[in-house]
């Protein structure tokens, strides 16, 4: 006998083959593809197939967006994953953006089972599902037990979280896997999170701080069958000491693929992993009508004029962008500051994917470059501190080997984290990239006059980055002295109702050099 276990983890509400920055429809990825696959496969198998969906599903797309802050129903998202064989669902970290109450509904409305052992209420309980649950599979018993990452306080609001406590996955895993091991004959972890070491190597990746615990679900929880992972993105289909684990990467571009090769007493006799593409499959044809007419609607409402700029807003080159001030970031920062009455602001480009702002500015634009429904925090930082934050920035940068400034190969790989590395305005500073790491600010001031340690100064940034999101320790929930509830979509929406033309201005407030060259970005 063979068990397939086939999942999506992280598509993020991408429905359709489109990324929203036009409206074709010719993109290689999107969840009507992997629907395809996904019943390709099940027709295909020779034994029992379960299907799982591994999280972040409610939130990331134009289209998730609408459903959420416009139309404000969640059944326009559910109803499509419904329509897919999912028997399991994990909850996501993005999950909550919307709220507990967006969540709880959403879930409510699934034909999946939604497990996680790891995320309780207040009197110890799950509050989303069943820690596990054993399917009975054409004769054979499969546990699938769910975990969600427990680092969901670091970024999320603490209203979207109220009366819920994340405790360690691996502490889960540990607690439950010997109880299925008694009670069925497969055992499957699937677990909203990724890794923390390299699989093979065993060496740290990142900081350990507990956001992923993979590799020691991996390593240190006997009886796991199979591990399916999510959360960072990446692309993994390996076997390591004998456990099949995958992570299909995101916006339903693959679907992950474990089989177990089974023995007549059920023990598993070989396993295999494997990434499935979705790139060429074509769209399910059941769920592409209604979806279109839907989508149109979405379509429509993106591509509604908000403002015009005067000058060149566009974005061609993200790195040119992170080197000096740029009239897209400069706008960010002015909302920042407009919104919150504050002075200094921060903030990043996400991601390399944004295009800024051409001559008109749509929702399309807004959503499509500012691509997290982030709010806004004010946070009462020291000199220190500010200075600290700078200096964890400036470690984005590193001197390739011709000697020129180039990206960090940590903030690209195994997974791109270009939303850690974030830009100031209201201030002055340079970063140094030959001097040695945590030596790299050789310049600070406000107002013209140099920052000292003891100052204290008033700071704008989003929310994750508030509450210490990207390992910023020296951002923590106590220095919040005010905040923003909308979502920064809505919040720039409103400003260029006051602001309806963006002029290509900065303020020229940083420099990225490298003294060894003279080399100076300006």
């Amino acid at each position: 006998m063979k068990l397939t276990i086939l999942s999506t983890s992280d598509t993020h509400g991408y429905l359709l083959p489109t990324d929203y920055r036009d409206r074709q429809l010719d993109a290689n990825f999107g969840l009507t593809k992997a629907a395809t696959v996904i019943n390709r496969e099940k027709a295909a198998a020779t034994g029992p197939v379960l299907v799982i969906e591994n999280g972040d599903f409610l939130q990331g797309s134009a289209f998730a967006y609408y459903q959420a802050k416009v139309a404000q129903q969640y059944t326009g998202m559910t109803s499509v994953y419904n329509s897919l064989p999912y028997q399991v669902g994990i909850v996501g970290n993005h999950e909550f953006n919307y709220g507990k109450d967006y969540l709880t509904n959403a879930i409510k409305s699934s034909t999946r089972h939604f497990l996680c052992a790891n995320i309780l209420n207040d009197d110890g309980t799950p509050a989303f599902g069943d820690p596990y649950e054993i399917f009975e599979l054409e004769g054979l018993k499969v546990a699938v037990l769910g975990l969600t990452t427990q680092y969901i306080p670091h970024w999320e609001s603490p209203e979207h979280l109220a009366g819920l406590h994340f405790t360690s996955a691996l502490a889960a895993a540990k607690k439950y896997v010997p109880e299925l091991r008694e009670q069925a004959d497969i055992v499957v972890v699937a677990y909203h999170g990724g890794f923390e070491r390299d699989i093979e190597s065993g060496k740290p990746t990142e900081a350990l701080t507990g956001e992923n615990e993979g590799y020691q679900l991996l390593t240190e929880v006997p009886g796991i069958d199979a591990l399916v992972t999510g959360h960072q993105h990446r692309e993994i289909a390996t076997v390591h000491q004998g456990i099949p684990t995958t992570q299909p990467g995101s916006k339903a571009a693959y679907v992950g693929k474990i089989t177990l090769t089974l023995a007549d007493d059920k023990s598993v006799l070989a396993a295999d992993a494997e990434l499935l593409s979705t790139a060429t499959a074509a769209s399910t044809e059941d769920l592409t009508p209604a979806l279109l007419a839907d989508n149109e609607n979405v379509e429509d409402w993106l591509d509604q004029p908000l403002g015009t700029t005067e000058g060149d807003l566009t974005i061609t080159d993200p790195f040119a962008v992170r080197l000096k001030p740029h009239p897209y970031i400069q706008f960010v920062q002015d909302v920042q500051r407009a919104a919150t009455n504050t002075k200094i602001s921060g903030t990043a480009l996400f991601n390399n994917d944004g295009q800024g702002f051409g001559s008109t500015i749509t929702f399309r634009s807004v959503l499509t470059n500012y691509i997290y429904p982030n709010t806004l925090a004010v946070v009462h930082l020291s000199g220190a501190d500010l200075r600290a934050a700078l200096e964890q920035s400036a470690n984005y940068f590193a001197l390739t080997a011709e000697g020129k400034i180039g990206v960090n190969p940590k903030f690209e790989r195994p997974k791109p984290q270009h939303y850690n590395y974030d830009m100031y305005a209201g201030i002055h500073y340079i970063i140094d990239v030959a001097q040695p790491q945590g030596q790299r600010i050789t310049e600070l001031t406000y107002a013209g006059q140099p920052i000292q340690a003891s100052d204290q100064l008033e700071v704008v940034v989003n929310q994750y980055r508030a509450v210490g999101g990207g390992n910023y320790q020296m951002f923590t929930a106590d220095k919040i002295v005010r905040e923003v509830t909308e979502d920064m979509t809505e919040i720039i929406a409103d400003y260029l109702r006051e602001h309806p033309v963006v002029k290509a201005e900065t303020e020229q407030n940083f420099q990225v050099i490298n003294s060894s060259s003279n080399s100076i970005v300006d």
